[in-house]
């Protein structure tokens, strides 16, 4: 992309807090996570039985970040680092890779945030510091359990963005996305899951980045120092802040604990 194009993408971020990029990855790939993600899906499943941890038949599971978990081509994809370098600084930090699962039996959620605002006494909003990454390893579509978000309330406060959505002054849309697309946006948004009607499940990988000080115990990546060592130098500077641990194994039993994620 173009200085030009990459700026219009951020743009966009700003004005209405998300813009996709059709395309972008390879769909072969996309398959490969697809097909490498469903044991660990049926994992958490196990794990977590009746009380799953984003509402009913939804699971949030942590990817581990090795072998293709790891692939440089996209968690350190030169499209989106530059889209996400524009809005939250080239200093910033990757704290997260994970997934989010409807299956059929899932509901609506209550419509939420991502994180509350910085200084939560002024009520008032800033420019982005939080940003997530997704891409879906399926197609997404009206069936399956697409996210629903009110386009721009990430610049209001939550009181006057719901009642906006309430009007239909800032009506709820759904983000249907095709296997290569990746959308970019700021966690502030109002927005919900929505029920995966198929018997499908619809997994959609995120991919968390920050600002270099912000800082959230509840996510973060467990890197093994080998996966580490292999990766181009940007990748690692973004990964700066995450404990680094001696493998895989021992990365894995570090786990991750996020389950408060609404605002």
């Amino acid at each position: 992309m173009t200085p030009e194009q990459i700026k219009a993408h951020a743009d966009e971020v700003r004005e209405i807090s998300a813009t996709i990029v059709r395309g972008l990855f390879p769909v072969e790939t996309i398959d490969a996570w697809n097909a490498a993600f469903q044991p660990l899906l049926a994992e958490a499943m196990a794990r977590e039985g009746d009380d799953p941890n984003r509402g009913a038949a939804r699971f949030y599971v942590t990817l581990p970040f090795d072998g293709l978990w790891a692939d440089p081509e996209i968690i350190d994809n030169d499209v989106v680092m530059a889209i996400v370098s524009e809005l939250v600084g080239a200093d910033g930090m990757m704290c997260q890779l994970a997934s989010d699962t409807p299956l059929n039996g899932s509901d609506y959620q209550g419509l939420h945030r991502d994180t509350q605002l910085l200084f939560p006494e002024t009520g008032a909003e800033t420019p982005p510091y939080q940003l997530a990454v997704n891409f879906p390893l399926v197609d997404v579509t009206e069936a399956n359990g697409p996210m629903e978000m009110a386009a721009g309330t990430h610049m209001l406060s939550k009181a006057e963005g719901m009642r906006r959505v309430e009007s239909g002054e800032a009506p709820l849309e759904p983000v249907l996305m095709k296997r290569g697309d990746v959308m970019i946006r700021d966690v502030r948004h109002i927005h919900r899951g929505t029920p995966n009607r198929t018997d499908e499940p619809r997994p959609m990988v995120v991919i968390g980045y920050s600002r270099r000080w912000l800082y959230r115990p509840e996510v973060g990546i467990r890197v093994p120092r080998a996966t580490l060592e292999r990766l181009p130098e940007r990748a690692r500077r973004w990964l700066r802040f995450n404990p680094v641990f001696a493998n895989t194994a021992e990365a894995l039993q570090a786990g991750e604990s996020y389950r408060e994620f609404a605002y």
